[in-house]
């Protein structure tokens, strides 16, 4: 496998008067577990359909394990080193979990055994059950299960864990983390925050088609300046100036959010005793008060200004 699993240059992609990705550079080195964050709409799909071969650039240079692709009928050899699991897979419901296996298995010349598969996802009791009849996280263990069929080099992740309970969420994460400790790529995309600081190496965050964030989770989180965000509410007719905010101790950055505000602070057990202070010196009833560590869902909204999963 070549240093880089992917290599993205210069890449656009519209719809008409809707630009999905613009001029996206990106590189995805083999072997680590690379996030793409950020809200729906943001290209994340686009992107990873790109990458597959699934759709065509506009323009743009992308190199999927060294190779270019020619087309969708082309690349048979490129094909067979890449596990896909799409946003949403439909299988045939009158199948059993074993016969979609059986069927992926049937296209590559060197498939991985069925029992390895089934216990790999866990779903070695629903061989025999049909596909109609399983549960959503089940039904996503499904998708990657035939993700995993060719043993390939490297993985395409889009969003496996949308919509599930947090049980299974979980029971992908192992999965996800199961493939990583094997030695493959994986490219995921996804709006979880708690996901991507779990699985991911490094992430970039994409708003609008562009990268406006890249490095290790602890790299973007500490490029706050502030581990910690502390969230409060006062009265509702009360308003507190940025700049009184920003002068307490420790205080790094302000916003609002629903009528509360946060503040980043470098250090929380000084700001939060300087917040009190401060509010009871002008006699402000303080209504709620919580406090927790920077995260990379504080990194998106400082770049943007807006929560990840905003439209």
């Amino acid at each position: 496998m070549p240093a880089h699993a992917v290599e993205i240059r210069g890449l656009r992609k519209a719809y008409r008067d809707v630009v999905a990705v613009n001029d996206l550079e990106l590189t995805v080195h083999a072997g680590e577990c690379f996030g793409l964050l950020g809200p729906n709409g943001a290209g994340k799909t686009t992107t990873i359909e790109i990458c597959e071969g699934l759709t065509q650039p506009d323009q743009g240079d992308v190199r999927i394990l060294g190779e270019r692709w020619g087309g969708r009928r082309t690349n048979p050899g490129l094909r067979r080193r890449l596990g896909i699991s799409l946003q949403e897979t439909q299988f045939p419901d009158k199948l059993t979990v074993g016969e979609t296996l059986q069927l992926f298995r049937s296209f590559y010349p060197r498939p991985q055994p069925l029992e390895e598969i089934l216990k790999a996802v866990e779903l070695g009791e629903k061989r025999r059950g049909r596909v109609g009849q399983l549960s959503g996280g089940q039904k996503q263990r499904l998708a990657l299960a035939c993700a995993l069929v060719a043993d390939p080099e490297l993985f395409f992740l889009d969003e496996p864990t949308t919509g599930l309970d947090p049980q299974s969420r979980r029971q992908i994460w192992d999965l996800i983390e199961g493939v990583k400790q094997a030695g493959r790529t994986v490219v995921i995309t996804t709006h979880y925050m708690d996901e991507a600081q779990r699985l991911c190496d490094r992430v970039a965050i994409v708003d609008h088609g562009k990268v406006i964030g890249l490095g290790t989770p602890r790299e973007l989180i500490n490029s706050l300046g502030a581990q910690h965000v502390i969230e409060f509410r006062v009265g509702a007719a009360t308003e507190l100036s940025d700049a009184d905010l920003l002068a307490l101790d420790g205080a790094r950055t302000v916003r609002r959010r629903d009528g509360a505000y946060l503040l980043e602070s470098a250090h929380a057990h000084r700001t939060v005793p300087a917040l009190l202070g401060f509010l009871s010196a002008r006699e402000l009833a303080l209504e709620e008060l919580g406090t927790h560590s920077a995260t990379l869902e504080d990194v998106f909204v400082h770049l943007t200004g807006r929560m990840l999963r905003d439209a």
